[in-house]
């Protein structure tokens, strides 16, 4: 912060111990939201109340300065609850635990944002995906692009699977400049700055709350300062591996939560139903019991590696952050095997529009197409692990 910008505010802690109560209030909402795919501004607010969408805001910007493993435990109570609140409270945590880390905002815009977040929720995002691109994580330049007019920029692109688009406040959005020798990074763009606008284009089968929707930008304006990480490409310092372990284990944990809910209808469902010709819950077959118990050892092993794993980052263990990839690939798969096996169980009645075990499904395979993507994970792993071996010649 510079020497002309106000204090920091200070932002509420985060009341974990709001967390089961959290977890239920987004519950009762869930579905409605998911049928009529509206955002869930109400359980934003809710979310912010407790002090939690600014959790990881840095001690030196008057935040309570939390780590991954809080992080992870939030969005797993959050992701139990309605997983579109969750992601969005996801990447704005993201956004704040980065900037505590490595101070990359322009002092103006970060003052803007804290002092508007002690007030009110303040969504903040990332916008990189392009129709024609995809993701950028498998390589290739954005086409929006940041005209230099005189003393601003001005942004004309288009982003896709805009996560929060209609209720974000702050867009970190990916572009190259218009220079001979392009540079790449992230413009800080207001929502409500001319030419942006967001199109309702989200039509999707899982987390359909969340309004990931299209962002067109038309000559929007930028001041030249607000730009974060503008480098070459290739002169970036490369990847960041706990910016990496925070996405991998957070939003790991927040499909642990989905996996959760989903348990928690199963074994209330089997309570409750019986059968005429068994003339007792299904709760009383061994058959159930033992399927109930897989998916809870499944999840609960799952639940702990993301834990200490999340911890070992926060103590800066070696290794720890590189390790992540491997656990969003292992606890992902957990939280899908889980939840398809209550559907499996179940049969007709989990896939039945006003039981909840179909959003629980549908939200949680969402959980393959965030970065890492278990394709490019297993290709890194493996090949570190061929690498690392002695071929059998040389051993003798």
């Amino acid at each position: 912060m510079n020497a002309l910008a106000p204090p920091p505010p200070a932002l509420a802690p985060p009341d974990l111990d709001r967390l089961p109560e959290l977890t239920a209030a987004l519950a009762a909402r869930a579905a409605d939201h998911d049928r009529h795919a509206t955002f869930p501004y109400e359980g934003v607010e809710l979310v912010h109340g407790a002090g939690l969408l600014t959790a990881t805001v840095a001690r030196r910007h008057g935040g309570p300065g939390r780590g991954l493993a809080d992080t992870a435990r939030i969005l797993r109570a959050l992701g139990e609850g309605d997983p579109a609140v969750a992601l969005v409270t996801a990447m704005t945590l993201f956004t704040h635990a980065a900037e505590a880390r490595a101070p990359h905002w322009p002092p103006s815009a970060l003052t803007d944002l804290l002092h508007e977040s002690a007030e009110r929720p303040v969504l903040v995002n990332a916008l990189r995906v392009e129709p024609e691109l995809g993701t950028p994580v498998r390589g290739g330049l954005p086409a929006t692009v940041a005209h230099r007019r005189g003393d601003h920029w001005e942004l004309t692109g288009r982003k896709i699977f805009s996560t929060g688009a209609v209720a974000l406040r702050w867009m970190l959005v990916w572009a190259r400049t218009d220079e001979p020798e392009p540079r790449v990074g992230s413009f800080l763009v207001r929502s409500d700055s001319p030419g942006l606008t967001v199109l309702p284009t989200w039509d999707h089968l899982g987390l359909r709350a969340s309004r990931s929707d299209d962002v067109l930008l038309d000559a929007v304006p930028v001041p030249l300062d607000r730009t974060t990480h503008l480098a070459v490409p290739g002169a970036d310092g490369g990847r960041d591996a706990t910016g990496g372990a925070w996405n991998s284990l957070g939003l790991t944990a927040l499909y642990l939560g989905v996996a959760r809910a989903a348990q928690h209808w199963l074994t209330g469902f089997l309570h409750e139903r019986i059968p005429t010709a068994l003339g007792a819950p299904l709760a009383t077959l061994p058959r159930f019991q033992s399927a109930v118990g897989e998916i809870d050892i499944a999840l609960s092993g799952a639940e702990r590696l993301v834990g200490a794993l999340a911890a070992a980052v926060d103590a800066d263990e070696p290794g720890a952050a590189e390790e992540s990839a491997g656990a969003k690939l292992l606890g992902t798969r957990a939280a899908i095997d889980a939840v398809q096996q209550a559907v499996a169980l179940v049969g007709n009645h989990g896939l039945t529009h006003h039981h909840p075990l179909q959003r629980h499904l549908r939200d949680v395979l969402c959980s393959r197409v965030h970065t890492p993507q278990d394709d490019i994970v297993l290709l890194a792993l493996g090949r570190a692990a061929l690498a690392a071996a002695t071929p059998s010649h040389e051993r003798g």
